[in-house]
């Protein structure tokens, strides 16, 4: 027996019996080591993707794991293999697919919300979305290469250059990664955050980080930049009064990017955009050239993944762990052992 997680209703998460069968041509059977929880995954708990998400679903798509069984046809993987997953697939022939820019697929499937995810003990998912980790990595660590993805593809869509001046709203897991990653291609980088713990644990990685509820933050932007204003802004904290310290913060033809997922229209001060000539891009997702460098990025310790790492709790404690998370305390990042099976589980 084999177990998973699985989203049953608002609020509510089972532990149920998985069953496992081969792996079809072109797909591959994996063994979850890690998954990590992540906002998105809030959001299904919390019920607000009840529209898209078909209950009962098994949640999660960052995770590291290794191959077990590959099916007919699946060449250059092998049982033993560390990997992590891409968790997309596209249907490849819609203009966004046609234009080049398959992770905005109108059709996408993101593995782990639209199909199940990796919040089980067997996994099958087509070998085209395995990327290999290094032997000598930490599948914990592992854990944390979609994660970075994420922040990578942000980063580039943001066109951070060397010696930029970059606020990053929001210091949760995907902020701190876009400021370790915007750091690594030569900004000078500054976090506003509310959570006293999240600030500390920002600051030991060598961040400079800022309380919003302390200091008026587009006062001491102006004041570590001469007045010049910030070159780039990430939006990541979710809130309002983020997307308004983003916008005041940016100087003159100053770029906005836009990575939370606001569950609701905001006020911009569009007037701002106009007289600073201010850009706005979004970034959502990632591409494969994004998870190949994220795995660069955990592997030689240029994102430390295990300071990041707040605990790591059995599959079984899952509920536990996202209310954990939802309660916002000193915690940053919590992974799920998908390995260490209950007394009496076969897997």
């Amino acid at each position: 027996m084999t177990l998973a997680v699985r989203y049953t209703r608002a609020r509510t998460l089972d532990t149920a019996p998985a069953l496992s069968a081969p792996p079809g041509p072109g797909e591959v059977e994996l063994a979850p080591a890690y998954v990590g929880i992540c906002g998105t995954d809030l959001h299904i708990f919390h019920g607000d993707m009840d529209a898209r998400v078909a209950a009962p679903a098994v949640l999660g798509h960052e995770m590291s794991g290794r191959v077990v069984r590959v099916g007919p046809g699946v060449e250059g993987w092998r049982p033993g293999d560390s990997v992590t997953v891409m968790p997309l697939r596209w249907d490849g022939s819609c203009p966004a697919c046609r234009a080049g820019h398959r992770h905005i697929c109108r059709h996408l499937d993101f593995i782990g919300i639209d199909s199940p995810g990796a919040m089980q003990q067997r996994w099958t998912v087509p070998a085209s979305t395995l990327v290999r980790l290094p032997d000598s990595l930490p599948l914990d660590q592992g854990a944390l290469v979609e994660p970075t993805a994420v922040a990578v593809h942000d980063v580039g869509r943001a066109g951070v250059r060397d010696g930029e001046r970059v606020v990053v709203v929001g210091g949760g897991p995907v902020g701190v990664l876009i400021a370790l990653v915007a750091r690594a291609a030569g900004a000078d980088v500054r976090v506003v955050e509310v959570n006293a713990h999240r600030r500390l644990l920002a600051e030991d990685l060598g961040l400079t980080a800022w309380d919003p509820a302390a200091h008026d933050i587009p006062e001491l932007v102006a004041r570590w930049t001469g007045d010049a204003g910030a070159d780039v802004a990430f939006e990541v904290s979710g809130a309002a009064g983020g997307v308004d310290t983003a916008v005041e913060v940016l100087g003159a033809r100053g770029r906005l990017c836009l990575v939370a997922i606001h569950p609701r229209p905001r006020e911009v001060n569009l007037h701002r955009f106009f007289w600073r000539e201010l850009t706005l891009v979004a970034a959502r997702l990632y591409d494969r050239s994004d998870f190949e460098q994220a795995v660069t990025l955990v592997a030689d310790g240029t994102v430390p993944g295990q300071r990041l790492i707040s605990k790591v709790v059995p599959l079984t404690e899952a509920s536990a762990a996202f209310e954990a998370l939802e309660s916002g305390g000193d915690v940053m990042k919590i992974l799920l052992d998908c390995a260490t099976a209950p007394r009496g589980a076969a897997v």
